[in-house]
C-alpha cells in the first residue's frame, strides 16, 4: 500500500537541468525524512541528497551548488531540482523514505527513474 512513484527523468545535455519529483502515499508523509540516492552502471548506490522531517538538508559533495531539494508536505512529494547537469549525474534516481521517531526503521523505495546526460 506504500508507495514512492519518481517521475521527471529523461535525457539531457551536459549544463542542463531536470526536477526530478517523487509522490508518497501510504505514509504519514510529514514525519518521514526523504532523501534522493542514485545509482551508476557498474557502481554502487549513493545518497545524493536529503531533507529531514524538520527541513534539514545535506547534499553529496558531488552535487552541492548544482542541486537542491525540497519537500511540499500538503503534496506528500519530495522534489530534486538538478542543474548544470553533468556526464557522470547520469543514474536511476530512487526516492527513498525514513521513518523517525516511533517510526524508525520502516524504510521504502520506489521505483527508479532514468536520468541520462549526453551530447
Amino acid at each position: 500500500q506504500v508507495q514512492l512513484v519518481e517521475s521527471g527523468g529523461g535525457l539531457v545535455q551536459p549544463g542542463g537541468s531536470l526536477r526530478l519529483s517523487c509522490v508518497a502515499s501510504g505514509i504519514s508523509f510529514s514525519i518521514y525524512d526523504m532523501g534522493w540516492y542514485r545509482q551508476a552502471p557498474g557502481k554502487q548506490r549513493e545518497l545524493v541528497a536529503t531533507i529531514t522531517s524538520t527541513r534539514s538538508t545535506n547534499y553529496a559533495d558531488s552535487v552541492k551548488g548544482r542541486f537542491t531539494i525540497s519537500r511540499d508536505n500538503a503534496k506528500n512529494t519530495v522534489y530534486l531540482q538538478m542543474n548544470m547537469l553533468k556526464l557522470d549525474d547520469t543514474a536511476v534516481y530512487y526516492c527513498n523514505a525514513a521513518g523517525t521517531s516511533w517510526l524508525k526503521g520502516r524504510n521504502y523505495w520506489g521505483q527508479g527513474t532514468q536520468v541520462t546526460v549526453s551530447s
